[in-house]
């Protein structure tokens, strides 16, 4: 889990940095408005996930939420099959 994890924090950097580009060279606000927090959101449950403990009843859960979030980036060559919910 911790390479799925590094992997989804890895993209949502890339993502937050080509935002902010786009918003900075051609004015994308509304991108901008609609994308970042949701990213946001992501990174905060990548990082729940890592502060819980493995008995924690919401880990399944989480862990399968960060699967099928991870499928947005399926398109990476650093994507592995297994992380697949």
């Amino acid at each position: 889990m911790d390479d799925l994890l590094g992997f989804l924090v890895g993209r949502i950097m890339d993502d937050n940095h080509a935002y902010a580009f786009v918003a900075d060279t051609m004015g994308g606000e509304a991108l901008l408005d609609s994308h970042l927090p949701m990213l946001d959101l992501i990174w905060q449950l990548a990082n729940d996930h890592k502060a819980m403990d493995a008995t924690d009843a919401r880990s399944a859960g989480v862990e399968y939420a960060l699967r099928v979030l991870t499928q947005a980036y399926d398109y990476s060559a650093a994507y592995r099959e297994e992380w697949r919910p």
